[in-house]
């Protein structure tokens, strides 16, 4: 390491821990964007030689990053990894900088960023989700983003580890020598209904997919099966069937997991103790955890596109508790809030519901043509309070509190931990 670059990582360091003493942050992005800007080549020179995994998608990168993180650690080696979701090069750096150089790097990666990542680090694992639409105003078209996968990942020397069930994550993983293809699951289909390699349509099934062209669903290495108790397994090709039990809920979460593990086992932890181990997270970067909001039990979801805002629709739908949602349109969430239309919060009608946010007349105009009968309050802990007395009928469930990006933040940094 020549001396610019250990000033570099110096002031990565010095940096993110005087903003986590100062407040103004959490210490995950300025001290490496200080660090690039002193040794461009930064990241290239932190992960030289390190075994690094990286997890992308547009939805579930943050939640699968850290179940992938918890597997590893059962080799009882250490493992750095961007555990707040800071997804660019510049968190990258800063997680890569806290630690010893001999540690495996589990890191989340932007969807846009992939290609930059595996270039730099020549990852041992690369984890593709999903790709759909996200931020309308500042993201490229997803099958722009595919295309750049495509070809990143032509030249990728680790294993890819991609899920089956999206076309655009099979166009972008299907040039890799080495792909597991597992069984992912993909409930939001409308941005994958053209094919990325013709432009013709593709046409699903219960368990395929294809297009006139010849581009189809690839054969799964590993199935997933779900029973209507919401039992998952994950069936193998040798044979093996591995129960998925998590403490954090979601049929998504359960899928995502199955993908996490495949690609520990890549990495030298057995499939099954890395399953377990991802049982015992209850929680991560405060998704889906119980929190009080002024006195009131609250479960917090986030939810940023519409891909996301259908599977926790979904997740909550089945019962009955009260459901507090909210939008805002920062920068941080996209300006654009027309995305709420192609979400189907008709899933919602009959159930206590409150809208909140920035955006909570625009929410509030989408729930009305949903049918939807609701309240709104534009403070989110007083949505919680409202939507809690609405739900007084002896049920014992907290609040189901779902919000995009900064909505979900701005609530967060206002609780306590129950």
């Amino acid at each position: 390491m020549t001396a610019r670059t250990r000033a570099a990582v110096f002031a990565t360091a010095s940096l993110n821990a005087l903003s986590r003493r100062l407040g103004l942050g959490g210490g995950t992005v300025a001290g490496g964007r200080l660090g690039l800007a002193i040794a461009p080549n930064l990241l290239e020179v932190l992960g030289s030689g390190r075994t690094t995994a990286v997890v992308s998608g547009t939805n579930g990168k943050t939640t699968t990053t850290r179940l992938l993180a918890a597997a590893l650690e059962e080799k009882g080696s250490p493992v750095l990894t961007n555990a707040t979701g800071s997804n660019m090069p510049a968190g990258h750096v800063a997680a890569l900088a806290g630690g010893p150089g001999d540690a495996t790097a589990v890191l989340e990666v932007d969807e846009g960023y992939v290609p930059t990542i595996v270039r730099a680090l020549d990852p041992a694992v690369v984890v593709l989700l999903n790709l759909s639409r996200d931020q309308l105003d500042r993201s490229n078209e997803v099958r722009m983003v595919a295309t750049r996968w495509r070809h990143a990942l032509a030249e990728a020397a680790g294993t890819v580890v991609a899920n089956a069930d999206d076309p655009l994550v099979v166009f972008g993983a299907q040039s890799a020598p080495s792909v597991v293809w597992v069984a992912g699951g993909i409930r939001w289909r409308s941005d994958a209904s053209g094919c990325p390699a013709c432009g013709g349509r593709i046409r699903f099934s219960e368990r395929a997919w294809s297009c006139d062209c010849g581009f189809a669903r690839p054969t799964p290495d590993v199935e997933v099966d779900e029973d209507p108790d919401a039992t998952t397994t994950a069936v193998f090709a040798d044979g093996r069937r591995l129960g998925v039990v998590l403490s954090i809920p979601g049929s998504f979460n359960r899928r995502n997991a199955v993908l996490a593990a495949v690609g520990a086992e890549v990495l030298g932890v057995p499939a099954d103790r890395a399953l377990a181990a991802m049982g015992r997270i209850e929680g991560v970067a405060g998704r889906f955890s119980l929190h009080t909001v002024g006195g009131v039990p609250t479960r917090l979801l986030l939810a940023k596109n519409p891909a996301g805002w259908e599977e926790l629709l979904a997740l909550v739908a089945p019962g009955t508790s009260p459901v507090v949602v909210a939008i805002n349109a920062r920068i941080a969430d996209g300006r654009d809030p027309s995305w709420l239309w192609d979400v189907a919060f008709e899933r919602l009608a009959g159930r206590p519901v409150v809208a909140t946010g920035e955006r909570s007349a625009d929410l509030s105009v989408r729930l009305d043509y949903a049918g939807v009968q609701h309240e709104r309050v534009a403070d989110p802990v007083a949505a919680v309070a409202l939507a809690s007395r609405l739900g007084d009928s002896g049920d014992p469930d907290p609040v189901e509190f779902i919000g995009n990006y900064t909505a979900f933040h701005d609530l967060l940094r206002a609780t306590a931990p129950s």
